[in-house]
């Protein structure tokens, strides 16, 4: 269970230095810090659970996304979220591993996220879909159509058919919001690919 300092003063309250006894809880890890003022009772929560208690409103996305749905080959060792309007990344690390955050735009932000639970931790995960999109945002500008295809075959190295197995048009509805070249250029090869 995810507690603030003031829910662990309210319930250490009786304790001369409830501080003192919160330090001492999670020297024993007792109690596990996620950052400056939240912790975590139960150490064996999968890390995509506590992802957007650290930093907020957020989603999972990226490239652990793309893993979780089987998009890309690598394994990811980062819990990568998505975030908007917060102006800058911002990078957790903790018992439960390593959290990054990153901005999107405002009007992609909201779209094609999905809630899962898991150890009775709700948390939030973009469509596959959202998370190639998102992870398209973030990559360095491309020029062409041509350049897409070599940034998703060959540097992502995303399968051509698990590519078009994706529901494209919720990819074509999602890439004008990003107002971004890498977007519009998916946008363009998959809409000539599946005319």
């Amino acid at each position: 269970m995810i507690f603030t300092t003031a829910m662990l003063f309210d319930r250490y309250g009786d304790y001369k230095n409830p501080l003192c006894k919160i330090k001492r809880m999670a020297d024993r890890e007792e109690i596990f810090k996620l950052k400056r003022g939240l912790y975590e009772t139960d150490g064996n929560v999968p890390g995509q659970c506590l992802a957007g208690a650290l930093y907020g409103p957020s989603y999972l996305s990226f490239d652990y996304a793309l893993a979780y749905y089987g998009l890309i080959p690598e394994r990811v060792y980062e819990y990568t979220c998505a975030t908007f309007e917060k102006k800058k990344g911002k990078l957790f690390e903790n018992h439960f591993g390593r959290f990054s955050y990153r901005d999107i735009p405002s009007e992609a932000y909201p779209h094609e996220v999905v809630l899962k639970e898991e150890a009775g931790y709700p948390y939030a995960i973009a469509t596959p879909e959202k998370a190639l999109c998102d992870r398209l945002y973030a990559k360095p500008p491309v020029l062409s159509q041509r350049d897409i295809q070599d940034m998703l075959f060959e540097d992502m190295r995303i399968d051509e058919e698990d590519l078009f197995k994706l529901d494209i048009g919720k990819i074509l509805i999602l890439a004008p919001k990003y107002h971004d070249n890498n977007l519009k250029h998916l946008a363009k090869f998959l809409a000539k690919e599946v005319k």
